[in-house]
């Protein structure tokens, strides 16, 4: 046992820092986070001008359990910090032919609405679909989600029957195919793929695991909009005594004979430390902050989907519209090729238009609605260059916006409505967080080895260096993100004895 607290530095405030720093304050460690941005959150920010308020990174949040677990360890309950709320409908999807369907989180009443829209054959097929994903989420759970980074001998201790059943082999599109006879239902369940910048055309099916967290789980949102899931985490971290310091950039994470001692920040300063946690993009990581001979190259992972965001001041109600809405593209393998293999800004995006006034009525003027919407992106390239591009495929976005709603029969003229616009692209996001190639998500899943690639969140050269973030085990989203800072946290607590 160590008599004295250890001490420990994370680089980031983004929720895997606050998770792993969360963790470690709670086991005794002393914590300082060195963060550069001047509030916490990372990725998850928030944006306010003229009486409207956006979220601006994550917007949906599932797997509520994850987020209990984190605030139990420090001796708290996740409900006196944050009031989470279930979304109904999670979410209302349209598509070009006029179809319109809301999901649902009841499987029950889901069964339902896909009978009455699609068919008998239809509905029976997504309750096997269903039954398939759960299976997935039993199998995979354990060794993929909840522990360290899986080796593939993780995977050759699983019962052969459960390693032919992870389905690995077949892409997500093929499986969903197999399950669904209406393309609208095929593209509903392949766009989970993006939930971690993936493409269902490429990522193995182990990932319709998916739809089932969000479909048979549910999602929540939180009062207040999701930047307040920031604002809880830092408030549990200053309880436990964590010191947070904010436009505090980190140089250099400081490595002596194989071991990290500490940060420089870039006012000079050094940190010293027992151990690292590194929160911030794998990549940038090992080319910025770790000294050449510990640098691990990273780049043979193909990085995931950036994205294109708009920020809308709407002047005007829309009733027919829900808290999350999808307006699909008629083309979604074109979309997907637009973005992984021509690496331009697909021409035909799906819209994903999220409207957080809808549950919370004050993020707009009286009247209005605080629209943000969302396009997938390609990871920066020379293929496509928004600083010239940019305002173009804006005017393009806001164009096709009003046509998928007039064909919802929704009557909106971008002109009258739109009293005010904040956009972010992917220069943006690599700008601001330090994504490698501006993706959101760290590295796609595109392929079948992808899990086993993943970095672990233990450095396997520099000891006490640990790592937690959406580009390191278990991979990208709010859940996996806080699963990454807590299982950095137990590594490193484990080699400090505490």
């Amino acid at each position: 046992m160590n008599h004295h607290r250890p001490r420990i530095v994370v680089v980031g405030a983004g929720i895997g820092g606050l998770s792993a720093a969360i963790s470690l304050a709670a086991r005794g460690a002393r914590v300082t986070v060195a963060e550069r941005l001047d509030r916490p959150g990372g990725k998850m920010g928030e944006v306010r001008a003229e009486g409207f308020r956006w979220d601006t990174g994550p917007s949906v949040i599932t797997m509520q359990h994850v987020y209990e677990k984190l605030f139990s360890l420090a001796g708290r309950a996740l409900d006196d910090y944050l009031e989470l709320t279930p979304l109904h409908p999670i979410t209302r999807y349209f598509w070009p032919d006029g179809v319109m369907i809301d999901a649902l989180a009841d499987e029950a009443a889901m069964y339902e609405v896909i009978r009455d829209t699609f068919g008998p054959e239809d509905a029976n097929g997504y309750r096997r679909f269903m039954r398939y994903a759960r299976r997935l989420h039993d199998i995979v759970g354990g060794p993929f989600l909840y522990r360290h980074k899986p080796s593939w001998r993780d995977l050759l201790s699983l019962p052969l029957a459960d390693v032919l059943r992870i389905d690995a082999l077949r892409t997500m599109h093929q499986a969903i195919a197999s399950y669904f006879k209406s393309p609208h239902l095929v593209q509903l369940f392949d766009r989970f793929a993006t939930y971690n910048g993936s493409s269902p055309y490429r990522a193995p099916a182990t990932l319709n695991v998916i739809a089932y967290v969000e479909m048979a789980q549910g999602a929540w949102y939180p009062r207040g909009g999701v930047f307040e899931f920031a604002r809880a985490w830092e408030r549990l971290a200053n309880e436990l005594g964590v010191e947070i310091r904010y436009g505090e950039p980190v140089q250099e994470i400081c490595v002596r004979s194989g071991v990290a001692e500490g940060v420089r920040l870039a006012g000079g300063a050094v940190l010293p430390a027992d151990a690292v946690v590194c929160n911030v993009d794998y990549v940038w990581a090992q080319r910025t902050l770790l000294p050449a001979h510990g640098r691990k190259r990273a780049e043979v992972l193909e990085p995931s989907c950036s994205g294109f965001v708009m920020l809308l001041g709407i002047r005007g109600e829309f009733p027919h519209l829900a808290h999350h809405n999808i307006f699909f593209t008629q083309n979604y393998p074109r979309e997907f090729e637009d973005i992984f293999d021509r690496r331009i800004a697909p021409s035909d995006p799906t819209l994903y238009l999220c409207i957080t006034s809808k549950s919370d009525p004050d993020h707009a003027p009286a009247g209005c609605e605080n629209w943000f919407i969302l396009v997938n992106a390609p990871a920066l390239s020379e293929a496509f260059d928004w600083s010239s591009q940019g305002e173009h495929y804006a005017q393009h976005i806001r164009a096709l916006l009003a046509a998928r709603l007039a064909r919802a029969g929704i009557a909106f003229s971008p002109s009258d409505a739109v009293l005010l616009e904040r956009r972010l692209t992917p220069l943006d996001l690599q700008a601001t967080y330090g994504g490698h190639r501006g993706a959101i998500y760290g590295f796609s899943s595109n392929t079948r080895t992808t899990a086993f690639m993943r970095p672990g969140n233990r450095d396997g050269q520099i000891r006490r260096l640990y790592y937690a973030s959406g580009s390191v085990h278990p991979g990208g989203g709010v859940p996996l993100v806080t699963l990454s800072g807590m299982a950095a946290a137990e590594q490193a607590a484990r080699d400090l004895g505490l």
